[in-house]
């Protein structure tokens, strides 16, 4: 049977506010008093109720994770961060999938008035006016994670997707190519679209590389996008000998496409994607790609929830970094 808190109060001969006082603020109860309830809470196996201390803190102990995709693997590592950190805390995650619809936002947004909790994690996608104020209203702590606002200041955790872009096509170009094309995101999407677009189009503007229209095809960052975008790409530059995609589900799928075609690579066409998913590593040839620190992400994000949840003031956004995966999928031309 487990043990209550009227028993550990029973067997130390002393009142529930002193064990109370002894879990949440031990200093706060004198030496001697404070070892019978710790000799008794040891003996019992008494484990204290969080969300029983979380009602005297106007707490839920519960946060919520608002992800726009969930068959996107990108958020397995991101959720598992993000879990992890809740978890030490002692508090529950709820996972809202919203598939980047705003009525599943807005519906998940009622939930929370209703239910309560104690704080939001939104990850990876655009900040609108109608999410922001959605937050607003809400009066909880709201992070965001592997995104930003560019109009609304909200805490935020990710990489510079422009630095890491620029990087990407730089060593395709150090690597010898000069046909260089991207499969992208929408240039409407500020997160993963536009700052990925512009870091491959200056470093092929700094190295004198022509960059047209032919250069660029877009998708919405998953697989089958990603087959499609290559098929364009393909035929409007056949000269074309590395790609850059905006990320590995996309590159993923223009693999598929050239690999049904008996086109190789890298042999005949260099490729490199973004995010570092588990699976750019378990295809054949691996996947070079840019690597987020997804669990990383999910880990800080949820501690500066946390953070802004106890010290009820708005923490400091971070930036980290990110690294070039090198696999096997950039053919050296040099």
């Amino acid at each position: 049977m487990t043990a209550t808190i009227h028993d550990v109060a029973n067997r130390a001969n002393v009142s529930i506010s002193t064990v109370s006082r002894v879990v949440n603020n031990p200093n706060a109860v004198r030496v001697e008093k404070r070892e019978r309830v710790l000799q008794a809470i040891k003996e019992l196996g008494y484990e204290p109720n969080p969300f029983a201390s979380g009602l005297r803190d106007n707490r839920t102990m519960t946060i919520a994770a608002i992800i726009p995709d969930i068959s996107n693997p990108f958020f397995s590592s991101l959720l598992r961060g993000i879990e992890d950190v809740a978890r030490k805390k002692k508090n529950n995650v709820i996972i809202c999938n919203t598939e980047q619809d705003d009525e599943r936002f807005r519906e998940y947004m009622l939930y929370f008035k209703k239910k309560k909790i104690d704080g939001v994690i939104f990850t990876s996608a655009t900040i609108s006016d109608y999410v922001y104020q959605s937050f607003q209203e809400l009066k909880k702590p709201a992070v965001l994670a592997a995104t930003r606002s560019e109009d609304h200041n909200l805490p935020f955790v990710k990489i510079n997707d422009w630095q890491a872009s620029y990087d990407a096509t730089n060593f395709l170009i150090r690597n010898g190519h000069t046909s260089i094309g991207m499969i992208s995101g929408s240039l409407s999407d500020p997160i993963a679209g536009k700052p990925r677009y512009d870091g491959f189009y200056e470093a092929l503007k700094e190295a004198n590389l022509p960059i047209s229209a032919q250069s660029v095809t877009f998708g919405n960052l998953d697989f089958d996008s990603g087959y499609e975008a290559m098929g364009k790409l393909y035929a409007q530059m056949p000269e074309i000998t590395a790609v850059f995609a905006a990320s590995d589900l996309m590159a993923l799928g223009a693999m598929s496409f050239l690999q049904k075609r008996e086109i190789q690579i890298p042999k005949h066409i260099s490729m490199i994607g973004f995010d570092n998913i588990d699976f750019s590593r378990m295809v054949s040839p691996g996947l070079t790609t840019v690597s987020q620190p997804i669990y990383e992400i999910g880990k800080k994000s949820a501690s500066l929830l946390f953070q802004y949840i106890e010290q009820k003031q708005a923490p400091e956004s971070l930036y980290l970094d990110h690294e070039l995966k090198i696999r096997h999928t950039v053919f050296n031309k040099n």
